[in-house]
């Protein structure tokens, strides 16, 4: 395992200067994004499949640096009703998968999506309940006639690239859980697996290291990002909680960087289920912790997870 970082982080630095900056971090593998919700600052798939020199060039900005791609992200929603949304992610999935076969990179990050409750919807429409029956009948049109015939033909193209996709599993998609995420696979294929971030299983009341254990070898990808419940304000309100993210005084629950949510204990049992499994790839240290700024954020969670987890028994350092 690697450690690294989500590029997203750094989106008002050039490509150049992102790539430097992390390297002085003691980084050498970075995940790129693509487009999508998370937009496309350091890397613009239709713009480098169309030209062969900047491909080129691209590709030599990391080899000059020896910086790895663990992974090309381009989370968005290709079910979106909208189809000035749907059709726009889609197109920008379908050139993020062609883009990775080109630069060698084997895994695409993304979201499952989700679909809205009927052809007529403008929004995706995310059930959290069973009842009234409104929302189970919901469920399965969403799922048999939207996601499965959806994800079975990127399934397709996935193989005929060669090429892997990490869903992150995601409130507010159908793959939110390993229940969901286990079902696209066994529905759709096994190109299908999972960005594993355990911030989302966190505040959901899931144990992240078990969760592991049960995706096994469906891991393709890993997100370090830690998630603070807020006690006092999740036992008023719940987990399920519409405040905006800003509002962190008043949220039942909050991002944070690894270690500021969870002690050491628990992301130990974390790097130590992903080793039993057998992932090789990165741990991809994602910030979005509104109490930090991106640099004390990252240096805190690289110092967390170098000198605190990124250790096993025997001493060895998987480390870049």
């Amino acid at each position: 395992m690697k450690l690294g970082v989500f590029a997203v982080l750094y989106g008002k630095k050039s490509l150049e200067e992102m790539l430097d900056h992390i390297q002085s971090k003691g980084l050498h593998t970075v995940e790129i994004g693509t487009g999508g919700y998370i937009g496309d600052a350091h890397c613009k798939p239709m713009e480098l499949l169309q030209d062969e020199q900047k491909l080129s060039a691209f590709k030599q900005t990391f080899e000059q640096r020896n910086i790895t791609i663990s992974a090309l992200s381009c989370h968005g929603n290709g079910l979106h009703p909208n189809p000035d949304v749907g059709d726009d992610h889609d197109r920008v999935f379908d050139a993020t998968v062609e883009l990775a076969a080109k630069l060698g990179v084997d895994t695409v990050v993304t979201f499952s999506g989700c679909p809205g409750e009927s052809e007529h919807s403008k929004y995706p429409v995310w059930n959290t309940c069973p009842w009234p029956h409104d929302f189970s009948e919901m469920l399965k049109w969403q799922w048999e006639e939207k996601v499965i015939p959806y994800w079975r033909k990127k399934n397709e193209l996935l193989r005929k690239h060669d090429i892997r996709v990490a869903i992150e599993p995601h409130p507010g998609f159908v793959v939110y859980n390993n229940e969901t995420m286990l079902r696209l696979r066994q529905e759709c294929g096994t190109q299908i697996g999972a960005n594993f971030d355990p911030s989302h299983y966190f505040w959901q009341g899931m144990d992240p290291a078990i969760c592991i254990r049960e995706l096994g070898e469906a891991i393709y990808h890993f997100h370090a990002k830690d998630t603070k419940v807020e006690r006092i304000n999740a036992e008023r309100n719940g987990v399920l909680d519409m405040k905006p993210y800003q509002d962190m005084e008043n949220r039942s629950w909050v991002f944070r960087t690894v270690g500021y949510g969870h002690n050491e204990e628990v992301w130990r049992d974390i790097i130590s289920a992903l080793q039993l499994v057998g992932y090789k790839g990165a741990i991809s240290i994602e910030h979005e912790d509104g109490l930090m700024t991106n640099e004390e954020g990252l240096n805190k969670a690289i110092a967390f997870l170098k000198d605190s987890i990124v250790e096993n028994a025997a001493g060895e350092m998987w480390w870049a």
